[in-house]
């Protein structure tokens, strides 16, 4: 991975903000003050994460005669989990900071740093409270020693239970024991907010678990992940349609783990959609194959509008791969909060269906006829993250240009999606809303394309409004059904249409038996 900093906390504020405005995410339950790690999509992010993984669907089952597609349950057995490794070992270590008592994944802090100072404990002489506890503060970057000293006194003020000072007030007065000071290196022991001590590291079980049955007296998981099912399912998709290897199964849907600090907006979420493919080959052919499925996922994001210039390629080394993993790649992009992973690219072996040929008892080999030949396959997997892909989308389209002249600002938002991904294809406009026959005619090209494509009919204000609010909803075309349309002005032009593109805000005009075609030519 590239060390560049790519950070952009503004422009990533003004990208949520219009995803609330203009109904792209809201977040799950916000009514009641909001459900952390879960989001709702409203609806021009529904048709943005409909098309797609419809997209996806397209490009990796439809175009393709060696994948085949399935749909797997959401709740899954217990056996299945235990013979895949997940029961016992799918955790993360957690924290807790011992002043704000936020929750931190431990293998995630960077490394600090500097001064540490220690205290042997506190006392509140004015009401005659005493503490014992030991505690540790780093002094981070923009604090001097006197605010670190206040960050220790705000962790021992927690604990005075009886005085008649506000808490304001017992944090000035509390007085500091056992000052020491250290100097670190390397730390990962300490807050890098606040920096107040951590827990020591525990692990965190991320499954879900649920009881079903009339008395719940069987378990079950949210699924962690949709490979399991696919695994599960090989031999009887490899049996029920006559396929030979080398042959994938595609499967888009939920999977739910339970985050210890869901962040970054809908990027690390506690409940999120993948887009998998588990691809089943000969041993020998395992590394080759993973090279190829690279390749073909990096032209798919080049497709949707990621391009490969913000696309970052991490060869995974040894001992931070899966232990398992004989190759993974991480397909990473440029998010305005940092460069983080989209896709994982993984050479599996045959560790999958080994583990789920043991655990059922039940034989998962493949028998080649024209080699003879018997042997447990190898997977190669592509995974992405159809919520983080979405988001990459959505941050990559994003754009503010300035259109003003004669030193007047004139900034129009605008989100560059392609027309293959764009929530809504076309906007529909009669010039004027009063005009009967032009709004008419919009109404019968409305109920034309409606079969083929999601439109929108706007007839609200005036007509280059119209087009700034659909600039920032992303919709590439715009249709105006104006005067010339209707042949009052210029016979030449009756029974044509207006055409604004949006990147460019160039118009043509073009017959409306042709709009239908020169579309779907266009947002296919």
């Amino acid at each position: 991975m590239a060390n560049k900093d790519v950070t952009d906390p503004v422009r990533m504020e003004k990208i949520v903000s219009l995803c609330k405005r203009r109904g792209f995410i809201f977040q799950a339950g916000e009514l009641y003050g909001g459900l952390n790690g879960c989001w709702d999509y409203g609806p021009l992010g529904t048709e943005l994460k409909r098309n797609l993984k419809d997209y996806w669907w397209r490009k990796t089952v439809q175009e393709r005669d060696d994948v085949l597609g399935m749909d797997g349950a959401i709740l899954t057995m217990e056996a299945v989990l235990q013979s895949s490794g997940h029961i016992g070992g799918f955790s993360d270590p957690m924290c807790d900071c011992l002043l704000s008592k936020a929750r931190l994944r431990a293998d995630q802090i960077e490394p600090q740093s500097g001064t540490v100072y220690h205290f042997s404990g506190a006392t509140l002489p004015e009401a005659e409270w005493k503490s014992e506890k030991a505690y540790s503060v780093l002094q981070i970057t923009g604090y001097d020693e006197a605010k670190t000293r206040k960050t220790a006194r705000e962790y021992y003020a927690q604990f005075i239970k009886e005085s008649t000072m506000s808490k304001k007030e017992a944090i000035k007065a509390i007085q500091l024991q056992g000052e020491t000071t250290e100097q670190v290196t390397g730390t990962t022991r300490y807050n890098p907010e606040n920096g107040s001590l951590l827990t020591e590291p525990r692990e965190f079980n991320l499954m879900l678990q649920t009881n079903f049955g009339a008395t719940g007296e069987q378990i079950a998981y949210l699924r962690p992940e949709t490979a399991q099912s696919i695994f599960c399912q090989y031999k009887n998709i490899l049996d029920s349609n006559r396929v030979k290897l080398p042959f994938g199964i595609a499967q888009i849907g939920k999977s739910f783990r339970n985050e210890i600090n869901p962040r970054n907006y809908t990027f690390r979420s506690r409940e999120f959609e993948q887009m998998e493919i588990e691809y089943f080959c000969h041993p020998d052919d395992g590394m080759r194959l993973t090279e190829e499925w690279l390749e073909t996922r990096l032209e798919f994001y080049a497709e949707i509008g990621v391009p490969r210039n913000k696309l970052h390629i991490l060869d995974v080394p040894d001992g931070e791969r899966a232990f398992y993993s004989k190759k993974t790649y991480d397909i990473e992009y440029e998010f305005p909060f940092g460069i983080q992973e989209l896709e994982g690219v993984a050479y599996r072996t045959d560790y999958d269906l080994g583990v789920h040929q043991k655990g059922a008892n039940k034989p998962l080999e493949y028998y080649d006829e024209e080699t003879k030949e018997r042997f447990l396959p190898h997977v190669v997997e592509p995974s992405a993250g159809c919520d983080r892909t979405v988001l990459a989308v959505i941050c990559e389209a994003f754009d503010e240009e300035d259109l003003g002249k004669d030193g007047k600002s004139d900034v129009r938002t605008v989100m560059r999606f392609v027309p293959a991904i764009a929530p809504i294809k076309v906007g529909i406009f009669p010039l004027m809303k009063k005009n009967e026959e032009q709004v008419r005619i919009a109404r019968e090209i409305q109920k034309m394309l409606q079969p083929w494509m999601n439109v929108f009919y706007d007839d609200g204000g005036a007509v280059g409004r119209r087009y700034r609010r659909q600039d920032e909803v992303g919709t590439p075309f715009c249709v105006t059904v104006d005067f010339e349309t209707l042949g009052e002005e210029k016979p030449e032009f009756k029974d044509t249409i207006t055409i604004r593109h949006r990147d460019s805000m160039e118009q043509e005009r073009l017959p409306i038996e042709d709009l239908l075609p020169w579309l779907l030519a266009r947002v296919r």
